[in-house]
């Protein structure tokens, strides 16, 4: 992916391959947490911030955990993985968001990691979300942000250092009855307060200044004690040695120039697979004839079941999108960013109808009953996607909003409890659509799923976070409605089903995979029958 430089030349092939997908949510069998790889370092480095607040400058502590390669070789990817940001803020700072009795907190965090390597650095963006989160009526408020950070590779050998800097929170209430924001999309509640940001940064006297940890890279030899070090020789030209604190720990230089030695910082693309097993066709055909702005993408992920307490699965399903024009408003002085635009809408598509492939579903009812239920999730309006962006008009840097949102019903086909088939009749399904906190309820009063994506892109860089072409990661918060006519013969199971599924508070996170354009279709992204190439995997 490469800047918008392309779009605002208003090609014909940008406009086409410029979109966003559909989003959904189901329910499905509970599936185990990943494991760390055995050759792995594992950090967990508590640090001392100071952040701004509207009352003042609150102190807090920051606890970055992650795994990290103990030794890999030049031009080797360093991917951190299980990383988590834990920010501890004071009651007072807990209090200095008006957050109601019961209220939840939800946010999206931004860490700033240097990377360093000899005296070439580079900086990357460590991303989470945080899931809703109660605040406690008195002491600390604990906020854990997961989420997918870019991977770096070192271009030569020597210890290669990530220290963590800046922070940013975005900061989100919502009221004790789930209205307000969801988690990843920090927007105001009808009635709460409105959200806020807050700018943190490390502590003059942080240990380390911030070194969260250090990956020899290249050769091994025997350094002071026996203990192994990289060999370092074949680093960049002018830089025989790394710049050494009093500990002897090599330290960053946030801001040395980018060069050919410094390490690289890949995008935070999703994982992806070319093995169609088992994947449903995802193409236009006669039904829906296709255009110059048309699209197809596959979506997958996870979804948090609340009153089952545990993450479920997202399918593979398939989304056909069709593109607005987009708009540019540029500033009238020159001065200041452009204001991007864009409306586009889409549907699910499973065998002509816009629906999702039939998928199972396995939980324990009331914690201790398992219930199989087969279901498919229906969409009942048109699904829209709105984009906002602003780009920096002297270096196309740009940040791109965007929200997804799409009714859908979710009906159930078939249920056994406890081995014991039940009938549910032809017309079980949720009262409404599934439902969510939306960022603009006066515009958008009917209920819809609303999931949002973050991201950004700089000229001939790759982009990190979500982008409309190159798909990544959507969230949301949703409320899944009472059920009603399931059951057959007199018997009577909406009760069941609303008890075991049904209320509020089901965090998502979904995939998005590389969209195919019809237009101007692109090795790699598209196959020859036109379409996607790259299945998305779920991530957590």
């Amino acid at each position: 992916m490469t800047g918008p430089h392309a779009t605002h030349r208003g090609t014909r092939r940008s406009r086409a391959r410029s979109a966003a997908t559909a989003a959904l949510v189901v329910l499905a069998a509970m599936v185990p947490a990943a494991v760390a790889t055995a050759d792995a370092q594992q950090v967990d480095t508590a640090l001392p911030y100071v952040c701004a607040f509207p009352s003042g400058r609150q102190q807090a502590t920051v606890r970055v955990s992650a795994s990290l390669p103990d030794r890999v070789e030049p031009r080797e990817a360093i991917r951190p993985r299980q990383v988590t940001t834990a920010v501890e803020l004071p009651a007072a700072a807990a209090a200095d968001l008006g957050v109601p009795k019961g209220g939840e907190v939800s946010a999206a965090t931004r860490l700033t990691v240097a990377v360093a390597q000899n005296k070439a650095a580079a900086e990357a963006t460590w991303r989470g979300t945080v899931q809703p989160v109660t605040v406690p009526d008195s002491g600390p408020l604990t906020l854990t942000a997961t989420g997918d950070v870019p991977s770096v590779t070192a271009r030569s050998t020597g210890d290669l250092t990530l220290s963590a800097g800046d922070l940013e929170i975005d900061l989100a209430v919502s009221a004790p009855d789930g209205s307000g924001a969801a988690t990843g999309t920090p927007t105001a509640a009808a009635t709460g307060p409105a959200p806020t940001t807050a700018r943190c940064t490390l502590d003059k006297d942080a240990p380390g200044n911030g070194l969260l940890a250090t990956v020899p890279v290249g050769s091994v030899t025997s350094g002071p004690g026996g203990s192994p070090s990289a060999s370092p020789t074949g680093t960049g030209p002018g830089t025989p040695s790394a710049s050494s604190s009093a500990s002897g720990r090599p330290q960053p230089h946030p801001g040395s120039p980018q060069s050919g030695w410094a390490p690289k910082i890949a995008g935070t693309a999703p994982g992806s697979t070319t093995d169609r097993s088992g994947v449903p066709p995802c193409r236009y055909d006669a039904q829906h004839p296709s255009d110059e702005m048309s699209l197809n993408t596959y979506i997958t992920g996870y979804a948090n079941v609340r009153k089952q307490k545990g993450a479920s699965l997202i399918p593979v399903s398939c989304a056909l999108v069709e593109q607005g024009q987009p708009d540019f408003q540029f500033p009238p002085d020159g001065n200041g960013p452009a204001v991007i635009t864009q409306h586009s809408e889409g549907q699910l598509s499973y065998q002509e109808r816009a629906q999702t492939a039939p998928f199972k579903a396995t939980f324990l009812t009331f914690g201790f009953v398992p219930a199989t239920a087969t279901m498919v999730l229906e969409q009942t309006a048109p699904l829209t996607i709105d984009s906002l962006g602003h780009m920096d008009t002297s270096t196309f840097y740009t940040t791109m909003d965007t929200y997804i949102r799409v009714p859908l019903v979710l009906r159930v086909t078939s249920l056994t409890v406890n081995g014991t088939p039940l009938d549910v009749g032809s017309s079980c399904r949720t009262r409404t659509s599934l439902s969510s906190a939306d960022p603009e309820p006066a515009k958008h009063p009917e209920d819809h799923l609303v999931l949002h994506g973050k991201g950004e892109y700089a000229l001939g860089e790759q982009a990190t976070g979500y982008i409309l072409l190159s798909g990544g990661p959507l969230t949301g918060e949703t409320t899944i409605p009472a059920f009603t006519g399931c059951g057959a013969g007199g018997e009577d199971l909406d009760g069941l089903l609303t008890a075991a599924v049904s209320g509020p508070g089901n965090y998502i996170k979904q995939i998005q995979g590389q969209t195919c354009g019809l237009a101007a279709p692109v090795e790699g992204q598209c196959t020859k029958d036109l379409q996607p190439a790259q299945i998305p995997v779920p991530e957590r």
